[in-house]
């Protein structure tokens, strides 16, 4: 079983010298953004269970900034959807979404949470991407560890890139409205 390698954060790009480092202030909230993650672990089935095991000290979350669990919206930035969620629960989904503070970004892990997955049925949302955007998926039936660690990397390279004024921008507000979400 291979463990994911661990990647230092090092210094952002600028100009050093005796005494002094400058860089952009973006570059900076990045890096604290990336490496601070709050995960807020909607879990309703047997990909809970392996992310209970990604927080365990095998694997070890917390080498990425991701201890802490958040169970509040309002104090998480990242939505980790795993297992199925049945179409009564979708508008329980979005409400958290909706709760949640600014920068957020959104983890479906699992093919339940990402496609439905053997699910196809009259009950069960073919996807949690028809009500909440997602940015990263998470394959597996169930995914191993592993993979959540490498999800976990790709939100920590979306947040550690992502520009301060993205979530302004009319796009991102087009996405939202997509979405029916204001």
């Amino acid at each position: 079983m291979r463990v994911p390698e661990i990647k230092t954060v090092g210094a952002p790009e600028g100009i050093e010298g005796a005494g002094f480092f400058a860089t952009s202030l973006e570059k900076v909230v990045g890096i604290a953004r990336a490496n601070s993650l709050w995960p807020l672990p909607f879990a309703t089935s047997c990909c809970g269970i392996e992310f209970m095991a990604t927080m365990g000290s095998h694997y070890d979350i917390s080498r990425f900034g991701s201890e802490r669990p958040s169970f509040s919206p309002r104090q998480a930035d990242l939505l980790m959807v795993m297992g199925t969620i049945a179409k009564k629960m979708a508008p329980i989904v979005k409400q958290v979404y909706e709760q949640m503070a600014e920068p957020r970004w959104v983890l479906a892990m699992g093919a339940c949470a990402c496609s439905g997955g053997i699910f196809d049925s009259y009950s069960v949302l073919q996807g949690i991407d028809r009500i909440i955007p997602v940015d990263v998926y998470v394959p597996g039936c169930p995914p191993r560890p592993e993979q959540v660690l490498d999800g976990l990397m790709r939100v920590q390279d979306l947040a550690k890139n992502e520009s301060i004024r993205r979530r302004n921008s009319p796009e991102y507000q087009a996405l939202l409205a997509s979405y029916n979400i204001k």
